[in-house]
């Protein structure tokens, strides 16, 4: 099939069209890779574009050096990954190739000018297909019935597939999260295959975990797939804790859908102690920002909520207020979003934290003069004020002031 869409045409800037020229005189195959293809085809703008090609990552070097065109970043060479800078764009452009030794994390790798065993190597059928630059789709293991299927499978046999990279399991979890209709449409012998396998993440980075889970924290089905990862075995490998707490989970995932929570949020609702973000943290080696999160909702997340009557608001406004640290804000926006609390949220965000009227300069005008007492006197103020719903002006509270 030919893909003509909108999508893909808007492709074709000035940065491309020279490639492409460059490709073609050299009599270089040059085709869209992956998941630029999927979103393609699914109607979707590709966030990034990944290509493939027939050269050597040398005769890439030597064509784009001889047109003098500036190569950045080498790192990825080893694996046959050259980028080039065109016209104020970057494309990145790999050679095909084929696994020769894998460790489970890590492959070596061998170029060929073998489509298909490229494809052959590709973590999911959606994710294994190529595009033309003439639209032309070449799909060797039915990716684009799958997609229109809303079907996710391992290319060819997913013990193999899996047991190259153990990663590939929590892929599989966060493409089902973004691609499939329904949850629990899953072939029986695929998760059979990754609850054999689980153990590998055992052996997988913390980091490249996260990423992934992250991903799947904020996908759909979300309440689904991590249940799914405590039947399959994989919750234990993953730093998530033994016993989670899914009933606050599934609670927590229904009311909090459409408020954007940060993938941290998410997760807390699995935690029951704190002890559970430190073991996590162990694990993903998550950020510091992230961990203190966590750690802040399992603290308040029962304590801290909204007050019956006219100001609902005001307790998370007194602890924003009391708070001495940064980012109290956005944690209170998480804490909200967490109890499902949409018209509050919004509410909350609208406001902005007032600034007491009252300095030392005004009491010693008036008199006070020891430093001791200004700061008693301050305090004072301050609770006045606070009852007040941070509503009293300079005025008001200085002549409170003559009553105390």
């Amino acid at each position: 099939m030919k893909l003509q869409a909108p999508q893909f045409q808007a492709l074709f800037t000035p940065g491309l069209r020279s490639v492409a020229e460059l490709f073609e005189k050299k009599n270089y195959e040059l085709r869209i890779a992956g998941g630029a293809v999927r979103d393609l085809l699914s109607g979707m703008t590709p966030q990034d574009i990944d290509f493939a090609t027939t050269a050597t990552p040398a005769e890439m070097k030597e064509m784009f050096t001889s047109a003098g065109v500036r190569l950045i970043n080498n790192k990825g060479e080893k694996h046959g990954t050259i980028t080039a800078r065109l016209h104020e764009q970057n494309f990145e452009i790999t050679t095909l190739r084929i696994d020769v030794v894998t460790d489970g994390r890590h492959a070596e790798v061998e170029f060929t000018t073998d489509w298909e065993k490229d494809a052959e190597r590709r973590d999911l059928t959606v994710n294994s297909m190529f595009l033309g630059l003439d639209g032309m789709l070449y799909d060797f293991f039915n990716g684009y019935e799958d997609l229109k299927n809303k079907k996710i499978r391992f290319v060819g046999k997913a013990s193999e597939r899996i047991q190259e990279d153990y990663l590939r399991i929590l892929r599989y979890l966060r493409f089902y999260g973004r691609i499939a209709e329904k949850p629990g449409d899953h072939e029986p012998s695929t998760l059979q295959t990754i609850k054999e396998n689980a153990k590998g993440l055992a052996g997988i980075s913390g980091e490249r975990i996260w990423v992934e889970l992250k991903k799947i924290l904020l996908g759909n089905h979300v309440n689904h797939l991590i249940q799914l990862m405590y039947e399959l075995d994989i919750a234990q490998y993953i730093g998530l804790p033994l016993d989670g707490n899914l009933e606050e989970f599934d609670r927590v995932t229904k009311s909090i859908q459409n408020l954007c929570p940060k993938p941290m949020t998410v997760l807390s609702s699995l935690f029951k102690v704190k002890d559970d973000v430190t073991n996590l943290d162990l694990r993903l080696k998550i950020s510091k920002e992230e961990k203190n999160l966590g750690l802040f909702l399992v603290k308040h997340r029962q304590e801290l909520t909204k007050a019956m009557g006219p100001e609902p608001l005001s307790p998370y406004q007194d602890f924003i207020m009391d708070s001495r640290e940064a980012n109290t804000n956005s944690k209170i926006y998480e804490l909200l979003k967490y109890q499902g609390e949409e018209h509050l949220l919004r509410e909350m965000q609208q406001w902005t934290v007032p600034s007491f009227p009252v300095s030392g300069h005004d009491l010693r005008k008036m008199g006070v003069s020891s430093g001791k007492e200004i700061g008693t006197t301050l305090q004072q103020l301050r609770d006045e004020w606070k009852k007040s719903g941070y509503h009293m002006d300079k005025e008001e509270l200085l002549s409170c002031l003559k009553k105390l």
